[in-house]
């Protein structure tokens, strides 16, 4: 194993760039970047491993000193590696159960929607979806469902956000991802392009989720988890759709009904 650098201090400055929160590591400019600027916390062996595996580049390690994972070799031919006791990484990346490595990376380029939209035939469309759980799973699904990328409005969470990446096992450096500035003109774009943009709703009177006619290209339009989609991007969708509920439940997690819908209206 490469020889690490030891530091007991929680303190001390050398690992002070993990303490760093969300708009320290990414502030809203940089977040708004498509080219990549600022950095991501990439947390756990199989989500640094992820990151590594996508050409990201890290800047920063922090490892168990007791139990390095493997992967620590890895990042030591990149970048400085630094160990740590469970007490010490666990004040300093503010996690009561610290993870057996934790890195810093540069934040890479994004895709366009234009890009996306031109080279896939699914997309997730998601306004003011900004819970980072909810964003990350979704992630998750998508890629589990054979879906091709992600489309998220200004008010939604970055799928690079630290919990996010986490629920997503990293895998939100596998999907393309683009940021709209203005997801209705998107959703218009999508549709004036042969595009079927399937709005989900709990409404009763919406279109049955496998009653949906087959169409080549599909985007699947999802709202926040409160207040769901907005009336104007319902109206601007193809279909309002629904999945049908039982026993009276009356809707699904934005997550949940996500992988249902994507399963349902995967690339056959």
């Amino acid at each position: 194993m490469t020889d690490l650098t030891v530091i007991d201090d929680p303190d001390d400055p050398r690992v002070a760039p993990f303490r760093l929160n969300e708009r320290g590591l990414a502030n809203r400019l940089q977040r708004r970047d498509d080219s990549g600027d600022g950095l991501f916390m990439a947390e756990g062996d199989l989500v640094v491993e992820r990151a590594l595996d996508a050409g990201c580049v890290p800047t920063l390690a922090l490892v168990d000193a007791a139990r390095p994972p493997a992967v620590a070799e890895r990042l030591a031919t990149m970048t400085e590696v630094y160990a740590g006791g469970d007490r010490m990484r666990a004040a300093v990346t503010q996690l009561g159960m610290p993870y057996s490595v934790v890195a810093l990376f540069e934040r890479p380029a994004r895709a366009t929607v234009a890009s996306l939209t031109a080279t896939t035939s699914r997309l997730i469309l998601a306004e003011a979806v900004d819970n980072p759980l909810n964003i990350g799973s979704i992630v998750r699904n998508a890629l589990a469902m054979g879906w091709h990328g992600l489309v998220i409005d200004a008010t939604s969470v970055d799928p690079l956000a630290r919990r996010a990446m986490r629920v997503s096992m990293g895998h939100a450096l596998h999907l393309p991802y683009a940021r709209s500035r203005d997801l209705l003109d998107t959703v218009r774009s999508l549709m004036a392009e042969g595009w079927q943009v399937c709005a989900l709703t709990p409404a009763h009177d919406a279109l049955a989720l496998d009653e949906v006619p087959p169409a080549e290209k599909v985007a699947l339009l999802v709202g926040s988890e409160r207040a769901g989609l907005s009336a104007e991007a319902m109206e601007a969708a193809t279909h309002r759709v629904t999945i049908p509920m039982h026993f009276g439940v009356d809707s699904l997690n934005v997550a949940s009904a996500t992988a249902v819908a994507c399963w349902q209206l995967r690339p056959r």
